[in-house]
């Protein structure tokens, strides 16, 4: 039995764990212990591959599995997520009123569920047709077409973490956050980017010359900078220079 073919999809499939842990805590509203293990679960993502490069057993089944994990890490979850935002934004700021509104509700096996929140779920949707693309997209090998869906993950879970640990006297970001119409536009443009066919660079190094990779060193050292300064406000803008920074390259 060769061990080492093993390796690689054991990594992926701590993944998968971390995604199931997530979409537990997530149901449950704890958005920000569902964060930890989403982060946890895309460390796995990213070592999965390089372990199959490195040990030379990348294999289809591989690839399979990859993407069934990446599923539930990075798009059931967000997907919870954002539905969970939802929810606080209509605690918040919704008031009750006479008529029909996207909040209005409906009983369903005796549960009371909103409407507007269950747009947050077009996330999952979106992540699952990009990443069935991927898989049959041969042009994708050494780089993106469209976001890909850990990065996406990234920029919805960066949402519970700021409002949890970076409210203060003269920044407020549950007052934008937590505004259905801020919601719905990052539920659509999340949706727009995982699709979009924006040519995107991948860390991916054939070498370590600074010359061929002068992008992408310059997008690390930026985005240290910005997670040591900003903390986790610093991922929106990652994801945006990520972006722009794929732009310029091409």
């Amino acid at each position: 039995m060769n061990i080492k073919k093993h390796i690689p999809n054991f990594i992926t499939l701590l993944n998968l764990f971390c995604g199931c842990l997530a979409v537990i805590f997530a149901v449950k509203n704890q958005l920000e212990i569902a964060a930890f293990f989403v982060f946890l679960g895309i460390f796995f993502d990213f070592f999965d591959g390089l372990a199959a490069r490195l040990l030379k057993v990348q294999s289809e089944l591989g690839l399979q599995l990859d993407s069934l994990a990446d599923m539930v890490t990075s798009g059931v979850v967000p997907g919870i997520v954002m539905y969970q935002l939802f929810n606080k934004a209509l605690g918040i700021h919704e008031k009750v009123h006479d008529g029909h509104s996207w909040s209005d509700s409906w009983h369903w096996f005796q549960n009371e569920v909103h409407v507007l929140p269950l747009f947050g779920l077009l996330i999952a949707l979106a992540s699952a047709y990009r990443l069935a693309k991927f898989n049959i997209d041969e042009n994708q090998t050494s780089s993106f077409i469209g976001l890909p869906t850990p990065a996406n993950t990234l920029l919805i879970m960066s949402f519970p973490l700021i409002l949890a640990y970076q409210g203060s006297n003269l920044i407020h970001p549950d007052v934008i956050i937590l505004n259905k119409w801020f919601l719905i536009g990052m539920t659509l443009l999340s949706c727009y980017l995982l699709n979009a066919k924006i040519p995107l660079f991948a860390l991916k190094f054939k070498d370590w010359s600074f010359k061929n990779n002068m992008i992408k060193y310059l997008f690390i050292i930026t985005c240290i900078l910005l997670l040591i300064f900003l903390h986790f406000l610093a991922i929106p803008i990652i994801i945006l220079l990520y972006v722009l920074l794929s732009l310029v390259k091409k």
